[in-house]
């Protein structure tokens, strides 16, 4: 393989990995690595339909005044992602401001921005965010052209879309996800390399390392998804008003109402679920439980009204865990930082997995044999028992 032809098919992977992170984004609500700005209200820092990359809240540190951040507003633009500097910070959040306005966010009505509406933070070097010209711009090209195609091509196939449907943003992430695969798949089996290389394989043998990095992956990627997908960050409503009401989220000010938080696990192994307050006046009790399998448990939140009248807003984050290990230690690795949590239990996931398939089908290649002498697992297993016994 020449040099060129490796540089064509790294820059093909990262274009195409590129594409798939900001449609997934667009997808889940949160930029993933990269990010884009659809408005000038960044400029000169960030110019309409620039890319940036977007550090996810999870792996940053605390949010400090100059930090550009992407935070989910609720009055800028009807609501939604922005992508805005923090310019100041009081008790009740950030004050943030696009840097080519003349006010900021708070002067304009949005309320002040906690750190449970912050999804990520712009990467910055020396205090300027790295950006990537024209990267937004082409995708929301291609987002407009599918989109209009789909809208084109829905009657016809009896399908049902909406400006505001996920349908668009799934259809992009499965094509984005196609042509990676599609391009891996050429590069491997393509008509080039049959020509210059003659094939090792075996018929009807699936290489050891193959087929268990294959397991791991399913195994991970399921366990990870019953982690992050059920958790994240839920908002309370509260008022601070001089007739308070016989209601937990109406209340005088510095008084404090209570509600009731109901934890669901829908799953087949217990979850450790800790929760975090992300807005000042906030307390939860307990911090952190252990829900059984098919069952539900109940946290109280408390809510303390400021001394100034108003209406607040109050965030509240939830982080779930398998308890494939002691709840306890899982709580002190949430501590350290909530993916350590995570590659911790997905660590035990990785460790069981790869014993469950070294003792049911040792270290050899699998073949799959034809359908007249089919073997069935049970009787392979039987054999095995045979063997340790």
């Amino acid at each position: 393989m020449t040099s060129a032809t490796l540089l064509k098919r790294v820059f093909g992977v990262v274009v195409a990995l590129a594409i798939v992170l900001l449609l997934v984004g667009q997808l889940l609500g949160q930029p993933i690595l990269l990010g884009y700005v659809a408005t000038g209200s960044m400029e000169p820092t960030m110019n309409a339909g620039d890319g940036f990359v977007a550090i996810p809240s999870a792996v940053t540190g605390s949010v400090e005044e100059g930090d550009v951040v992407v935070f989910d507003a609720r009055e800028l633009h009807g609501g939604g992602l922005t992508t805005h500097r923090v310019v100041g910070e009081t008790s009740e959040g950030y004050v943030t401001k696009g840097d080519a306005n003349p006010f900021t966010d708070q002067d304009g009505g949005e309320p002040h921005v906690t750190d449970g509406q912050i999804v990520a933070k712009a990467w910055q070097v020396n205090g300027e965010a790295v950006t990537i010209p024209h990267l937004g711009t082409a995708i929301m090209s291609v987002h407009d052209t599918v989109e209009s195609a789909v809208g084109t091509i829905a009657p016809i196939i009896g399908l049902t879309t909406s400006p505001d449907s996920e349908g668009i943003g799934s259809l992009l992430v499965a094509v984005g996800v196609a042509l990676l695969g599609f391009g891996a798949l050429v590069d491997r089996l393509g008509p080039g390399r049959r020509e210059k290389t003659r094939s090792r394989s075996r018929e009807n043998v699936l290489a050891f390392w193959t087929t268990l990095g294959l397991v791991l992956l399913v195994f991970v990627t399921f366990a990870t998804a019953a982690m992050v997908v059920p958790a994240g960050t839920t908002e309370y409503e509260i008022v601070s008003t001089e007739t308070p009401e016989d209601n937990p989220q109406v209340l005088a000010p510095g008084e404090t109402g209570e509600l009731t938080r109901t934890v669901d696990n829908a799953g087949y192994l217990p979850i450790v679920v800790v929760h975090e307050a992300r807005s000042n006046n906030v307390e939860t009790d307990p911090p952190w439980q252990t829900v059984g399998i098919r069952s539900s448990g109940e946290t109280t939140v408390s809510l303390t009204a400021p001394e100034t009248t108003g209406e607040y807003t109050r965030h509240v984050g939830e982080h779930r865990y398998l308890a494939v290990l002691p709840p306890s230690l899982l709580v002190w690795l949430h501590g350290l930082h909530p993916l350590v949590a995570i590659a911790a239990v997905n660590g035990v996931i990785v460790g069981v997995a790869v014993t469950i398939v070294l003792v049911v089908f040792g270290r050899g290649d699998l073949r799959l044999r034809s359908a007249g002498t089919h073997v069935s697992l049970s009787t392979r297993l039987a054999r095995r028992l045979r063997k340790w016994l």
